[in-house]
């Protein structure tokens, strides 16, 4: 298998037990070695009080791209620190697209980016996640 083949066969056994990033409507769009894209639509109850997206929202969208991305090389990898910061709202119906890149992966820790984008192509927010891997895999070993 190939480091992209690998990435997807992890993605494709993570998806199968994430109750949360389905509920909520995410798609995983793109994945492979280090690097992951997931979308979603705002929906009506994820705005707040302003009538924007709630930044929970945008920050789970974020993790869970930080965490297919972090994922793609057959170890259980768990988030150990991430921080958001929001440049811009986004409304109910925008599609949001977070896009996760590995930055730095060494030993058990690792450094993800994570960019989100509305579809109109304004940037959103802008998240930093480091990883730590766990003891497992996702795929038996050989």
């Amino acid at each position: 298998m190939t480091p992209d083949d690998v990435a997807q066969a992890c993605a494709d056994a993570m998806w199968a037990d994430d109750n949360a990033t389905q509920h909520l409507g995410m798609v995983l769009s793109d994945v492979r070695a280090g690097q992951a894209v997931m979308t979603m639509t705002v929906r009506p109850e994820m705005t707040n009080g302003h009538k924007i997206c709630h930044g929970g929202y945008i920050f789970t969208l974020s993790d869970s791209a930080f965490a297919f991305a972090c994922n793609t090389y057959n170890q259980r990898v768990v988030a150990q620190m991430a921080q958001v910061t929001f440049l811009a709202p986004a409304f109910e119906g925008d599609v949001l697209r977070a896009e996760a890149r590995e930055v730095w992966r060494q030993g058990r820790g690792g450094i993800y980016d994570i960019s989100v984008t509305r579809d109109d192509g304004v940037k959103i927010a802008e998240f930093r996640g480091h990883s730590r891997t766990v003891k497992g895999t996702h795929l038996p070993e050989e």
